[in-house]
């Protein structure tokens, strides 16, 4: 097939889903530019909406054509569809505009989601309409939380599945979310994602949830500071905490790809040294839940 703007073709299968939850990762992104070495405030709510809003759009670029057979491809997580990863965000989205509008209410959705099964009852509104059923009211529930989303107060902390989030950390990780299941969406149609700006979110969140890949795990946390500097697609660099004897470098799009559990480390160009870097390299991840079973090494291969 013909690839959206924003995408490349390329073949590749394999899996894990990704929870429409996140761990509080507090406050807007921080980095800094190699360019002039200033740091550089990621913006506030309306900046991170208006990524999420372009976000939404690129994924929407791909499904939008698609056949009702095509629709019913799977992806690379085990047993979900694209119909099913679409339905995913979906369901999603709209318990983000729920928290946002009605906390209480968002309340006792969450215990009833959770006692029928969690995740998996995301799907099933999907399977029940058709494809382009589904892509309409997808479209018209991302614009209700973006346009709710836009208006809530940044020092806000809103509800969600575990403890309140921070509200740019709520918005941002809806973008990671949407990106993750995204890629899945693109990996089952034989594309491949061109890089953006927009991973800032995710790397992001990614160097921030070390702590909670350990928890996850039940594994100490060595206190081990690890350096990340991420190529940017512009050419600068993404950098977090200080140069050291371990650290994680490369491409910004092959470190989002391994901590939202998209690619094999041994599937990337990453170049990671140190035995604190090598650690957590090999149980990330930027989104909550259960450890992630993640790809196996050659299922997309450089």
């Amino acid at each position: 097939m013909t690839a959206p703007s924003g995408y490349r073709t390329r073949g590749g299968r394999g899996g894990q889903i990704c929870l429409g939850l996140a761990p509080d990762l507090g406050g807007v992104p921080l980095t800094r530019s190699t360019e002039g070495g200033a740091v550089h405030d990621n913006g506030g709510v309306h900046a991170i909406c208006d990524d999420l809003h372009d976000e939404h759009l690129a994924l929407d670029g791909v499904v939008a054509t698609l056949t009702e057979e095509q629709w019913s491809l799977p992806t690379p997580a085990d047993g979900w569809s694209i119909r099913d990863q679409v339905s995913h965000l979906w369901f999603f989205d709209q318990r983000a505009t729920l928290a946002l509008r009605d906390p209480e209410a968002f309340a006792d959705d969450a215990a009833r989601l959770m006692a029928a099964g969690g995740t998996h009852a995301s799907v099933e509104p999907g399977r029940a309409i058709s494809g382009a059923a589904l892509l309409t009211a997808w479209r018209a529930d991302r614009a209700d939380l973006l346009a709710l989303a836009r208006t809530i107060d940044p020092a806000s902390r809103i509800p969600w599945y575990g403890p309140a989030m921070a509200a740019r950390s709520f918005i941002t990780a809806r973008l990671m979310e949407t990106w993750a299941h995204g890629h899945d969406v693109v990996d089952a149609l034989g594309l491949t994602v061109a890089p953006t700006s927009r991973l800032r979110h995710v790397a992001h969140i990614g160097v921030r949830a070390r702590p909670f890949s350990y928890l996850i795990n039940g594994m100490t946390l060595p206190d081990v500071p690890v350096y990340v500097a991420l190529d940017a697609p512009d050419g600068s660099t993404w950098e977090w905490g200080d140069d050291g004897p371990n650290r994680v470098t490369g491409a910004a799009l092959d470190f989002c790809r391994v901590v939202t559990q998209r690619r094999h480390l041994a599937d990337t160009a990453l170049v990671v040294e140190g035995p604190a870097a090598v650690e957590w390299m090999s149980i990330a991840q930027a989104f909550a839940g259960e450890p992630g079973g993640g790809r196996t090494p050659g299922q997309f291969p450089r």
